[in-house]
C-alpha cells in the first residue's frame, strides 16, 4: 500500500482573503471561456454550435457535483469561510448570480448569432405554429405514429403525490381545466420529454436544399389534448431538474467496493435536487409549487429564454454534409522516429520516445501493447486504467489477449472514475473472467495514474519497458485531447514503477522512491522542495524560474510557496487551461507571476512541470495538477524527462509555442477576468494548436 504524506501544515502567509479566487467562480470563468469560442467568427460555425453545447454540459456537470456539495455544506451549517473569504452561502450566491448573467450571454449568442448563421446555410429550428397546414399535418402524423405511445402523464393532485423527477430530463408542467357541475376546476400534470427520441424532429423542407426541425417538446406541447380527452389543456411550459450526482461512498465501510458503487450508481439518479430551470412566462402559482415539491429555493431556480438541455444540440452538429461548417480533418501522424518500426521493444531500447496526442498517432501505445500481448518473450503486463473508451476498446482487447496468451496481466482499474463508473465495472468483470488479476482502486484515494509496464526477458536479463501518460488510456479522447505520452525502459524509473505497483496490488509499504514523484507520498513534498529550491537560486544569481502546464491550480499550500518564489525573484510562468485560485501581477506578492489560458479546438489536458535549477533544467510529465485532491487523495504520477533532447522539446518546443500564444490564449489579470491576447506587428500570429497541427505533418 501507499502510506500518504503528512497532511499540509495549515499556513497563515498570505492570509488575506483578496490574495486569492474563488474556486468555484473561477470554474465559472473557464466556462465563460469555453462559450466565449462560440462567439469567435474564425471557428467554423458547427464547432461554434459545439461550444454552445460544451458549455451546456460542463454547466451541468458543475451543478451536480461542485453546487451539490456547496449545498451539502449548507445544509449542515458549515459557517467556516474558504480563504477567498467566502462562506458556503455567500459561494452559493455569488455562483447564482455570475450563472444567471451567463446563462442569459450563452442564449443570446444561440439565438441572436448562431442560429441566424444557420439559417443562411438552410438549417432552420422553427416553431409548429409556424408551419403551414400541410407540414402542421406531417408533425401531427409523426406525433401520433413515433412519440404519443411512449408518453406517459402524470397527474398531480391528492391522490397521486408529486412525481419523482429524473437527473437532467426534460418535462412539461401542463396547465389542464375540467368543467365540472361545481364549475371549473384547475390541475397539475407532468409530462417527460422521452430521451429515447430525438430532440430535434426533421419537417419537410420549404425551399430547396433547406433543412427544417421542430423542438420534441415543442410536437409534444402543441398536441397534449390527445394525453388529456375530456379535459382542456390551458398552457404547458418547459423545466429540468438538475440533482446531486457524486457518489456518496463510505469505502471504509464497504466489504466488496465493486458492489458498494454498483449500489451507488442506483442511487445517482435519486440524489438530492440542486438546480431548477424553468420556462420563462411560466405562471408564479407554477414556479413556487415545483420549488416547493422539489425542496428547493429562489436561489437555485434560473429562469431560460429558449430551448434547455443545449448540450443536444450535437445532433444538429452531427448532419451529413455540411463539412465546410466543421473543422478540416486531419489524421494523426506518426512520429518519423516511429514509422516503420515493427519492434517497439528494440527501438526503446535504442532510447525514450515522445508522443504529443492528438497531433501524433495513438496507435504507437496500442502497439507497445499488443506487441507485448504475442511476444513470447513477455512475461507480465501491468496497467492502471481510469476511463477507457467504450465497449470495444482496444486497450482492453489488448490486455485479454495477453491473458489468453498466457502472461500474468495485473490491471489496477479505478471504479470510482465519475461518470464512467458503470463502464469501468463492465470491464473489470470481463477481465477477471479472462484470468486477470484485476484491484478495484486503493481504499480512500482514486487511482489516477496513467502507466503502462511490460516486463520482458531480454538476452541480457529482464528489462521492464513503460509507458507513462497525462491523459488516458482511451484511442478516443486521444483524438480531441492534448496529452503526453513517453516510452522508457530506464532501469531507476522501471524500479520505481514497480514499487508502485506492488503497493496498489499488494501490502508494500512504500514510502520513496528514486525518480518518479508519487501521489499521495512524494509528490507535494518534491514539487514543494523545488519551487523552494528556485527561491535559492534567484537569491544566489543563479538561473530560476518555474513553468507549468495544468489543468487546474487550487492547492493553497503550492500557491504560497510560488508566491514567495516571487517575492524572492523567481519569474513564474503558468499555462492554466480551467480553475486557478492564485491571484497574479499583485505588487509585493506576485508580480512575477503570470498566468494563461488556452481553449482551442482540442482540449488542453496534458501537465508539464519545468524548473530551470540554476541552469540544470529538470523537465516533468505528469497526470497531477496542483489540486489538494491530486496531491492528498489520488495516485498520481509526474515522471522526469531524462533525454536531454526529449526535455528540450517538452520545454521549449511544446511548452514553449503555449506560451507565445496569442489567437486562442487568455492572461489572468489581477481582478480575476481573462484579457484575450491579440496578434500585433512585433508578435505575429501563433495559434499552439494550429502550429502543432502543421508541424507534426511536416515531419
Amino acid at each position: 500500500m501507499l502510506a500518504p504524506a503528512k497532511p499540509p501544515r495549515r499556513g497563515s502567509f498570505p492570509d488575506d482573503p483578496a490574495s486569492y479566487f474563488s474556486q468555484e467562480l473561477s470554474w465559472l470563468e473557464f466556462n465563460d471561456r469555453v462559450l466565449e469560442e462560440a462567439l469567435d467568427r474564425r471557428n467554423p460555425l458547427f464547432e461554434r454550435l459545439n461550444f454552445i453545447a460544451i458549455y451546456e454540459t460542463n454547466l451541468d456537470e458543475f451543478f451536480m457535483i461542485r453546487v451539490a456539495a456547496i449545498k451539502q455544506q449548507i445544509d449542515a451549517q458549515v459557517l467556516r469561510r474558504t480563504e477567498d473569504g467566502r462562506t458556503p452561502s455567500e459561494h452559493l450566491a455569488a455562483v447564482s448570480e455570475r450563472v444567471r448573467l451567463s446563462k442569459s450571454q450563452q442564449m443570446h449568442l444561440l439565438v441572436e448569432r448562431i442560429l441566424p448563421a444557420l439559417e443562411r446555410r438552410g438549417i432552420r429550428i422553427v416553431r409548429v405554429a409556424d408551419l403551414d397546414e400541410e407540414a402542421q399535418a406531417n408533425v401531427e402524423r409523426t406525433f401520433d405514429e413515433r412519440v404519443f405511445a411512449v408518453l406517459t402523464p402524470l397527474a398531480v393532485d391528492s391522490g397521486h403525490p408529486f412525481p419523482y423527477i429524473s437527473n437532467l430530463s426534460l418535462s412539461l408542467a401542463v396547465e389542464l381545466e375540467e368543467n365540472t357541475a361545481d364549475g371549473v376546476s384547475l390541475h397539475f400534470a407532468r409530462v417527460k420529454i422521452p430521451p429515447t427520441l430525438p430532440r430535434f424532429i426533421a419537417v419537410e423542407p420549404s425551399l430547396p436544399g433547406e433543412r427544417r426541425f421542430v423542438l420534441l417538446e415543442d410536437v409534444i406541447a402543441r398536441y397534449l389534448g390527445a394525453l388529456f380527452p375530456g379535459m382542456t389543456v390551458r398552457d404547458a411550459y418547459v423545466f429540468r431538474v438538475t440533482r446531486d450526482a457524486d457518489l456518496d461512498l463510505q469505502e471504509d465501510e464497504a466489504d466488496d467496493l465493486l458492489a458498494a458503487i454498483e449500489s451507488e450508481l442506483q442511487r445517482r439518479r435519486f440524489g438530492e435536487p440542486v438546480r431548477l430551470e424553468i420556462e420563462r412566462g411560466i405562471p408564479e402559482y407554477m414556479r413556487e409549487f415545483l420549488l416547493k415539491s422539489l425542496d428547493l429555493h429562489e436561489v437555485d431556480c434560473y429562469e431560460v429564454e429558449g430551448p434547455m438541455a443545449l448540450g443536444d444540440l450535437r445532433q444538429l452538429i452531427d448532419l451529413p454534409g455540411y463539412d465546410e461548417l466543421r473543422y478540416a480533418p486531419f489524421l494523426p501522424a506518426i512520429p518519423k522516429r516511429l514509422r516503420g518500426v515493427t519492434d517497439l521493444f528494440a527501438l526503446i531500447r535504442d532510447g525514450d520516445v515522445l508522443l504529443h496526442h492528438p497531433y501524433d498517432s495513438f496507435d504507437p501505445v496500442l502497439q507497445f501493447l499488443r506487441q507485448a500481448a504475442s511476444d513470447e518473450r513477455v512475461l507480465a503486463i501491468k496497467a492502471t486504467l481510469y476511463r477507457t473508451s467504450g465497449s470495444n476498446s482496444p486497450i482492453v482487447s489488448a490486455l485479454l489477449e495477453a491473458a489468453e496468451n498466457g502472461k500474468q496481466v495485473a490491471v489496477v482499474i479505478e471504479l470510482k472514475a465519475r461518470f464512467d463508473e458503470q463502464n469501468n465495472i463492465e470491464w473489470a468483470r470481463r477481465l477477471e473472467r479472462a484470468g486477470v488479476h484485476v484491484v478495484y482502486g486503493f481504499p480512500g484515494l482514486k487511482v489516477h495514474a496513467k502507466a503502462l509496464m511490460v516486463i520482458r526477458e531480454d538476452d541480457d536479463g529482464l528489462r521492464r519497458y513503460i509507458h507513462f501518460g497525462t491523459g488516458n488510456y482511451n484511442e478516443k479522447s486521444a483524438r480531441v485531447y492534448t496529452d503526453l505520452g513517453l516510452f522508457t525502459c530506464r532501469p531507476r524509473l522501471g524500479s520505481d514503477t514497480v514499487a508502485l505497483f506492488n503497493a496498489l496490488t499488494g501490502f508494500a509499504k512504500v514510502t520513496d522512491f528514486d525518480d518518479l514523484f508519487v501521489s499521495p507520498v512524494t509528490m507535494r513534498r518534491e514539487i514543494l522542495s523545488r519551487i523552494e529550491r528556485e527561491i535559492e537560486h534567484a537569491r544566489a544569481g543563479r538561473p530560476a524560474g518555474v513553468r507549468a502546464k495544468l489543468n487546474a491550480l487550487t492547492d493553497l499550500e503550492i500557491v504560497r510557496a510560488l508566491y514567495r518564489a516571487s517575492q524572492g525573484g523567481v519569474d513564474i510562468r503558468l499555462v492554466v487551461r480551467g480553475m486557478c485560485v492564485l491571484r497574479p501581477g499583485l505588487p509585493g506578492l506576485s508580480e512575477r507571476i503570470r498566468v494563461w489560458s488556452i481553449v482551442g479546438r482540442f482540449l488542453e489536458h496534458s501537465r508539464i512541470y519545468v524548473f530551470e535549477n540554476g541552469g540544470e533544467r529538470e523537465v516533468l510529465l505528469s497526470s497531477a495538477d496542483w489540486m489538494g485532491r491530486s496531491l492528498d487523495r489520488r495516485v498520481e504520477l509526474a515522471v522526469p524527462v531524462q533525454d536531454a533532447a526529449i526535455a528540450e522539446t517538452v520545454d521549449r518546443r511544446i511548452l514553449g509555442t503555449l506560451l507565445r500564444d496569442n489567437v486562442k490564449s487568455r492572461e489572468l489579470l489581477p481582478d480575476g477576468t481573462y484579457r484575450r491576447l491579440v496578434p500585433g506587428e512585433r508578435h505575429p500570429p501563433c495559434d499552439a494548436q494550429r502550429t502543432f497541427l502543421a508541424k507534426s505533418h511536416k515531419t
